[in-house]
């Protein structure tokens, strides 16, 4: 049973190690998203407008991962 025990401790801090890369990972491409979501934004509110309507918001709720992320 202490044997169990052990092998469960380790497996439990090893999916801790992982949770924690992962959530690292997720920042740093939720941080990389934003900035090039906002890149996006200034390059099509430089864009001229010809004769068509710009549809920015649709835009910006497909690309926001902060719907997706908590």
């Amino acid at each position: 049973m202490e044997r169990l025990n052990s092998e469960l401790y380790l497996q439990n801090c090893y999916i801790m190690q992982e949770n924690e890369r992962l959530r690292k990972k997720a920042q740093l491409l939720n941080q990389e998203n934003q900035q090039l979501l906002s890149e996006l934004k200034q390059r099509l509110a430089k864009k001229p407008n010809k004769g068509k309507q710009s549809n920015n918001s649709s835009v910006s709720d497909q690309f926001n991962p902060s719907n997706s992320m908590s």
